[in-house]
């Protein structure tokens, strides 16, 4: 059984934004020499989010206006009670959990096994600030 993990810094200028992770997390899985395995991408934030889907940049705006329809970003302790403890991020926890915080890809012939269109990526909510993401790739 081979083992290979990387810790990626990631740090988006906007305070809600989605960077493409899939070549970064294929050069990674090249690296481990895994063939036959599993391939673990989490966001280590409470207000990131790592999540699957189409890289077409009109869905990606379309997530953008729908979390904050059912999110709003409201500094304010009125909305959320989270800031209520000084922080002005209740928005961002809840995006974050409408998005997920990890997504795990089969690795089969030394490549992610991914349907059409597939592609990872990380979801910031509560930006403009270093944030970390694992990888962790098991198999043979």
């Amino acid at each position: 059984m081979r083992s290979h993990t990387v810790r990626l810094t990631m740090e988006v200028p906007a305070r809600v934004g989605f960077v493409n992770l899939t070549s970064r997390v294929e050069e990674e899985v090249r690296a481990s020499g895994v063939q036959e395995g599993l391939c673990l991408v989490n966001a280590m934030h409470i207000t990131a989010s790592v999540f699957i889907n189409d890289d077409e940049p009109g869905l990606l705006e379309d997530y953008a206006r729908w979390l904050e329809q059912l999110a709003p970003h409201d500094p304010s302790p009125t909305r959320y009670h989270h800031n209520r403890t000084g922080e002005d991020n209740g928005d961002a926890h809840h995006k974050r959990q409408i998005m997920g915080r990890e997504v795990v890809v089969a690795i089969t012939g030394g490549r992610l096994d991914f349907g059409p269109w597939e592609q990872i990526f990380y979801g910031e909510f509560d930006g403009r600030r270093p944030k970390r993401v694992l990888i962790k790739i098991l198999g043979e």
